[in-house]
């Protein structure tokens, strides 16, 4: 049953020019788009999905569905901070959810039981983030009392900060699940995706 407690900020606002291309259109083996394959892993979680897209993108040619609202952030080439700053501040004014899980547009291999256990703990008053063989991963939920905070952020400035201001709200979840620290940085990465059939 989808979560109407929280709401899902995806960030997708970043051409990610290292990548040699648009990477958010990268194909992934068997699932199509990368980040259009981010988001159908959302859909069974959250009742309401929120996409920070940049100035001039089309949300129809980078494959978000039409019930899937976006958000433009016109700083977006600012950096990552930026855009969550831009997405926080919309959503403070047209989400009543208690909390919002901030997620990367190209992480399509989070596994649902991590997304039902991360829910499961979020409040309005916690920070609720995922570790995997210690390494903190994404989704990032924030309790609705740090949006605030995350209206702050400027520039590349990413959320850690604020989980750093905040450490004694915050709650780390072990999960057996790489796919809460596995991204796409390189098109090698898409090659081991297809390699290990995911």
């Amino acid at each position: 049953m989808p979560s109407d407690a929280v709401v899902a900020l995806v960030l997708a606002a970043g051409r990610a020019r290292r990548f040699g291309n648009d990477k958010r259109l990268a194909h992934l083996p068997q699932r199509g788009p990368l980040l259009a394959a981010t988001l159908e892993t959302l859909r069974p979680h959250f009742g309401e999905i929120r996409v920070v897209v940049g100035i001039g993108d089309d949300p129809v040619h980078l494959g978000i569905a039409k019930d899937i609202g976006t958000i433009v952030a016109e700083t977006a080439e600012q950096g990552m901070g930026a855009s969550l700053a831009a997405g926080i501040r919309m959503l403070r004014d047209e989400s009543q959810a208690a909390a919002v899980a901030v997620m990367l547009g190209d992480m399509p291999w989070v596994s649902r039981e991590s997304f039902a256990l991360l829910c499961t703990q979020s409040t309005d008053q916690a920070i609720v983030r995922p570790r995997f063989r210690g390494q903190a991963g994404h989704p990032v939920l924030f309790g609705r009392r740090f949006w605030p905070d995350l209206e702050l952020l400027a520039g590349d400035q990413g959320a850690r900060t604020v989980v750093q201001q905040h450490r004694d709200a915050c709650i780390e979840i072990e999960v057996q699940d790489p796919g809460v620290v596995r991204d796409v940085d390189r098109p090698v990465d898409l090659v081991r995706a297809e390699l290990n059939g995911r």
